[in-house]
């Protein structure tokens, strides 16, 4: 369980580093693409955190 969650949140994780590297290519839809590239790595983040915290019993 805990190898398939971390290959998600890389994948993810690097999905939103792709789209922020991406943006200023895209006149028009920058922000928007930079912005979604936040949220992706936000949550490839947070998903460690909250399901692999709770399945090591860290809480």
């Amino acid at each position: 369980m805990n190898v398939i969650t971390f290959i998600i949140a890389m994948a993810i994780f690097l999905f939103g580093l792709w789209l922020m590297s991406i943006a200023p290519e895209l006149p028009g839809f920058e922000a928007v693409t930079f912005f979604g590239g936040i949220l992706a790595v936000s949550l490839a983040v947070a998903i460690p955190v909250n399901i692999l915290g709770r399945a090591d019993g860290v809480r």
